[in-house]
């Protein structure tokens, strides 16, 4: 089967497979993996002016472009190798006590949920999950659920911009000042914000943002950035301490120098950020806009045909969705996941019989299982076809 489009020339994805799982790792444009190629080079040839002479600059120039896109001063921001860390980079930076509480939901990511309980484990402090539904009607039900379990004892919040396993866009916005309100300090896991949703970080003010840059921005993998707000910079450092905790500080800040070294990796990725945005913004009319709307209307198209192959409601207002959306599924026959990034053996059989990579994700409540679709540039309708009938093919055959 050879699938084409005028917009996967752009990628180097299998063409025999139905690639809508965008969301997980993302996928990187040719021109971007040759750019970051071309440094990788330059880094190799003379590795010691690469780093000693010419990375700090080159990093400030990617801080600045990628700054502007985000919406957050640069002096602000810091490169991380992905949302994970930036998370646990201000999780294990903060102090907490027994009888501290640290708030977040039934939809955080898994890998920042189990750094938040180790956190708490370590500290004696609880964590308190508000269980928010899913199907849901509307944005106040995720605003009800989290400020309920507010109490005198919470000291942090740690909420989702997109969820992963739901794809739902949350108003956090409205989250972060309410919980400010009451004195609470919020840290944002805004992993499948960039490039998919407009983002002003810094018009949202939480203390704390972490976002991927190899999702819908499509930088190679390892780029990733940590907003800490300045009333709040003093407090976080590096998971790893190396020279940049006592370098004369030059006319930068303690922050910046920290996150910037912490020990000899590749930086070519974070350097091809700003490659990324230009190479994607570049290849759709209308620019950065116009293709996130686009890649949205793809999702609520496939969505679409997902419901109404599997004859049930659209779980969520179509307000809420960006370029990720899910849908409820049976059941399945007991069998667990062969991975824990959640490789349902439905997955493994719409990957293998039908040639259509999507992911299959537990969910904790009924419905136990989530299907959850992507839309990038390179997806075209036939693909949610090709998966509507697939799905209920192997949904029969159980």
């Amino acid at each position: 089967m050879q699938i084409d489009s005028d917009f996967k020339r752009h990628w180097r994805l299998d063409p025999a497979i139905r690639f809508l799982n965008h969301g997980s790792f993302g996928a990187t444009p040719v021109a971007v993996l040759e750019r970051q190629r071309e440094l990788a080079d330059r880094m190799e040839a003379e590795p010691v002016r690469f780093f000693v002479r010419e990375l700090e600059e080159m990093m400030d120039d990617a801080r600045r472009r990628v700054a502007a896109f985000v919406g957050a001063p640069a002096e602000e921001l810091a490169f991380v190798p992905n949302a994970t860390t930036g998370v646990n980079a201000v999780l294990r930076s903060l102090s907490f006590e027994p009888g501290d509480e640290l708030l977040t939901t039934s939809h955080e990511y898994k890998a920042c949920a189990n750094a938040l309980g180790f956190v708490a484990e370590r500290s004696g402090a609880a964590v308190v999950v508000a269980n928010v539904p899913f199907p849901l009607g509307s944005p106040d039900e995720i605003v009800r659920a989290v400020l309920a379990r507010v109490t005198p004892r919470t000291r942090l919040a740690l909420l989702d911009h997109v969820t992963s396993q739901t794809g739902l866009i949350w108003p956090i916005t409205h989250l972060v000042a309410e919980l400010e309100r009451r004195g609470i300090d919020t840290l944002v896991d805004g992993a499948h914000a960039p490039g998919m949703v407009p983002l002003n970080i810094a018009e949202i003010g939480a203390a704390y943002y972490t976002a991927n840059c190899h999702k819908w921005l499509c930088a190679p993998k390892g780029a990733a950035i940590l907003r800490v707000r300045p009333d709040r910079r003093e407090r976080i450092r590096p998971l790893a301490i190396s020279h940049g905790a006592t370098w004369p500080l030059g006319g930068r800040t303690r922050y910046r120098l920290e996150f910037d070294w912490t020990g000899t990796c590749d930086p070519t990725a974070y350097l091809c950020v700003p490659v990324a945005i230009d190479a994607l913004g570049a290849m759709f009319p209308g620019g950065w806009p116009a293709l996130m709307e686009r890649n949205r209307q793809g999702a609520l198209a496939g969505r679409r045909k997902l419901c109404e192959a599997l004859g049930i409601p659209i779980p969520s207002p179509d307000s809420m969705i960006g370029s990720l959306a899910s849908v409820p599924i049976p059941d399945g026959s007991g069998e667990l996941p062969t991975s824990p990034l959640y490789t349902d053996p439905l997955q493994d059989a719409l990957l293998f019989r039908h040639g259509i990579e999507v992911p299959v994700v537990p969910w904790p409540t009924i419905p136990r299982r989530l299907l959850r679709i992507s839309c990038q540039l390179y997806n075209v309708p036939e693909d949610y076809d090709a998966l509507a009938g697939a799905l209920v093919e192997e949904l029969r055959a159980k």
